[in-house]
């Protein structure tokens, strides 16, 4: 069953997850419980209410109600979630519901946000080159689970390429006024950067503890040029790799947690910044504390810190080291950044920085 990162699966429990893997164990889907049943829940799909719930109360959840949907990964070496296979109700991907809600067959979508969502497409597909069929919507519009008033959409772009055409468009064109659509449907659209008003609801959504001020986070934001603003309604450029660009096979892999380590370095490549997880490859590493291995390369989990930093830059990493175990090849060392989706005290950043 192929499953790739973003892609959410509605459970015979009646749960979402969202899925946070290109490969999975051939019993579960590995991925993170977003929604559950709630008769108090601010959220409702097919005349049943959901709430959102976060890492720890994800966990404590699963825990007392469904403890089936828990599993030590010997992957990874963590306790994790996924759904069981015979607990698949329904796998519900993002490139299909842009369909859907493009083609006006989603009545609970408003003509505004359908209209939002039919120009960003229309933007990526005519200015940045990339087919409609490497395009999606994910966050909670993905489930059908979005409030009236939506704050922010996940737009996806599928393919290392397309991403790359997707954010190089945004970067040479934001501002300024251009035509797509064919025909009667020409017409001429704007996409805007990161605007004031909203970069406080970024940064507490972001931010969880003091490892980025509000001045560091905004000017880390607004280089990377994967999020802006459509008429007043933010977006996000989201990376999800094409399954062409999926490499082995579940179990080829092993993750061995090692502890916290603390380092600075140099970044040699950011090739695979903004994939998910987000790779970054150092060297010249000097180590400030925690576990002294030969860490060559840093990952992130979180989309807080994909694309944060560039080639070439010094900068500062403080995450769990890892040892990586592949088949046939010699282990690395990793720091990984996002062991939990707030990354509290956790953090990629410059050394020296002169925002």
């Amino acid at each position: 069953m192929e499953v790739r990162t973003r892609d959410f699966i509605h459970s015979t429990d009646d749960m979402y997850f969202a899925s946070t893997n290109y490969l999975h164990p051939d019993n579960r889907i590995i991925s993170f419980l977003r929604y559950i049943p709630d008769e108090n829940g601010d959220r409702e799909k097919n005349g049943q209410r959901y709430s959102k719930v976060g890492s720890d109360e994800a966990f404590a959840y699963l825990k007392e109600n469904h403890p089936e949907y828990l599993y030590h990964s010997e992957v990874a070496n963590v306790t994790m979630m996924g759904v069981p296979i015979d607990k698949v109700d329904e796998i519900i991907r993002p490139e299909d519901r842009l369909k859907i809600i493009r083609e006006g067959k989603d009545n609970k979508i408003s003509d505004d946000i359908r209209e939002k969502l039919i120009d960003l497409s229309d933007f990526f597909y005519y200015i940045g080159g990339i087919d409609y069929d490497h395009l999606g919507i994910s966050g909670s519009t993905c489930p059908g689970l979005q409030k009236a008033e939506i704050s922010d959409l996940d737009f996806v772009v599928y393919g290392l390429e397309n991403h790359k055409k997707a954010i190089n468009a945004f970067k040479k064109y934001h501002d300024r006024e251009v035509e797509v659509g064919e025909g009667s449907n020409k017409r001429k659209i704007i996409l805007n950067p990161i605007q004031n008003e909203f970069w406080q609801h970024l940064f507490e959504k972001r931010i969880k503890d003091d490892s980025l001020t509000k001045e560091e986070f905004c000017w880390y934001e607004s280089r990377k040029f994967n999020r802006g603003v459509i008429r007043g309604t933010l977006f996000d450029i989201l990376c999800t790799r094409n399954m062409n660009e999926v490499e082995g096979e579940y179990g080829d892999t092993r993750y061995i947690p090692l502890g916290i380590s603390e380092i600075e370095c140099t970044i040699t490549s950011d090739l695979k910044s903004m994939d998910n997880p987000a790779v970054y490859e150092i060297s010249d590493v000097e180590y400030l504390d925690g576990i002294k291995e030969e860490i060559t390369q840093l990952a992130s989990l979180t989309h807080t810190y994909a694309g944060e930093v560039l080639e070439g830059e010094r900068v500062i990493a403080r995450g769990k080291v890892e040892k990586v175990v592949t088949n046939n090849q010699e282990p690395i060392y990793r720091i990984l950044v996002g062991s939990t989706r707030e990354s509290i005290g956790e953090y990629i950043k410059l050394k020296e920085f002169e925002g």
